[in-house]
């Protein structure tokens, strides 16, 4: 797959050639990074800290809170590496200060060793100095310690000349350890075609992309879609629309043409193979936010993640195309509507508009649910049945208070998201 990358100098997207000369200034990072983020993670590099001259700490703080992303340059302790994983980056690089002493102190699914070299040679201190070591040999030192290597060909660093496919080969062999775990290759430097992508994530490794993106010699949606194939005559790819909660919408199908007018608009657009290429809600007004577009492990089916508006996917007017959602999904819709057009009178209408009883009821309920699993009480309902009850008034008006405050479920989880990948936790004690 594509790993798009963001390389920071003065708080402003540069791309380096050879690591010194600059080429281009792509200004700021902020909205390349939601059109990037559309593939996935995204390699967030301070290039000012790498070598030594400044930080663009404060704009990655940013960046990693508006999607995923590897954040890499500078990051040459401990300490460092887990400020930037508890700040919310997915993954955090790490070049010289890659060492088992350092490396056994993190999280290894969420480490990747760069690994810089120049003709095979692993190279340091911006690119300057050889170390006479072999890159197969750095990668077998280390393979048991990270989640994965970016490989950076420094000879092909910023001058789109193409790769050497079988040295991908081999390195990939190298890291592989024989177990499910293996740390996935990620390969920057020389690519210069869309085609190459596909190629390198078919050798079972990542491309990492700058130059070409930046230049315009090859696109995001070709980017994104050279690994696919499709077995249909038509070329169509099946594609899954799911919501921000991963709750399956429907069934439509891209082709490289709806594929690129999505990443354009950042909308639900796909392709219908009656009318061609339709941007969903166009008529209805039931439009998408395009989020994100994943492949799958076969590389011949999509998933856009998007965010739906309206009255639902479905041209029925329900959630999906298989019925409205139920549980906690079709709670929040109703509450959603009951804040638009509850009758006065209703309960739901009581709580929004008296935020007393609302905030009685949070109370009340939560005690409740405690009284539940207390066994020096015991309800004759029984624990589990009691604990579900008392859990679904729980749940009730906290989703009214959350639609109160114009908040949401996708919010939440993602809250939930981000405080999983936080490395340092809190004690967690009660408050006084």
């Amino acid at each position: 797959m594509v790993i798009p990358s963001i390389d920071l100098q003065g708080g402003y997207t540069v791309q380096l050639v050879g690591g010194r000369d600059k080429a281009l200034d792509a200004g700021d990072p902020r909205p390349l990074l939601r059109r990037f983020s559309i593939a996935g993670e995204v390699a967030v590099i301070d290039l000012d800290a790498a070598i030594g001259t400044g930080s663009n700490a404060a704009l990655i703080e940013e960046l990693v809170k508006q999607a995923p992303c590897r954040v890499g340059g500078g990051i040459r302790s401990v300490n460092a590496a887990i400020r930037w994983l508890d700040a919310g980056a997915s993954k955090v690089i790490l070049g010289t200060a890659a060492t088992p002493e350092i490396l056994k102190e993190l999280p290894r699914e969420r480490v990747i060793a760069a690994v810089d070299c120049n003709h095979g040679e692993v190279v340091v201190k911006g690119w300057r100095e050889g170390t006479g070591e072999k890159v197969e040999d750095r990668i077998a030192r280390l393979r048991d310690h990270v989640g994965g290597f970016l490989i950076t060909f420094v000879e092909r660093e910023g001058r789109m000349v193409g790769i050497d496919t079988a040295q991908i080969e081999r390195l990939v062999k190298a890291a592989d350890t024989g177990r499910p775990d293996s740390p996935r290759v990620t390969i920057a430097g020389g690519i210069a075609t869309a085609d190459e992508i596909g190629i390198i994530d078919r050798l079972g490794a990542d491309a990492q992309v700058g130059m070409g993106l930046y230049t315009g010699r090859f696109t995001l949606h070709d980017a994104i879609l050279a690994p696919t194939t499709s077995d249909r005559p038509d070329g169509l790819l099946a594609t899954v629309v799911v919501d921000e909660l991963g709750h399956a919408l429907g069934l439509c199908y891209s082709s490289r043409e709806s594929v690129a007018k999505a990443i354009e608009l950042q909308r639900g657009v796909y392709h219908s193979r009656r009318r061609g290429v339709w941007v969903k809600g166009e008529t209805s007004g039931d439009t998408q936010e395009l989020l994100r577009i994943d492949l799958d492990c076969d590389r011949d089916a999509l998933r856009f993640v998007v965010r739906q508006r309206g009255d639902g996917f479905c041209h029925f007017k329900t959630d999906t195309c298989w019925g409205n959602h139920a549980g906690l999904a079709a709670l929040e819709r109703t509450i959603r509507q009951r804040v638009a057009e509850a009758p006065a009178g209703s309960y739901t209408r009581r709580l929004l508009d008296d935020p007393t009883l609302l905030r009685a009821k949070l109370i009340e309920e939560a005690g409740e649910l405690a009284s539940a699993l207390d066994p020096s009480t015991p309800d004759p309902r029984g624990v589990r049945a009691a604990a579900t009850n008392e859990a679904s008034d729980v749940l009730y008006f906290a989703l009214v208070a959350l639609t109160k405050a114009g908040a949401s479920l996708a919010e939440v989880g993602a809250v939930l998201d981000a405080r999983s990948r936080k490395v340092t936790r809190r004690p967690g004690n009660a408050k006084p």
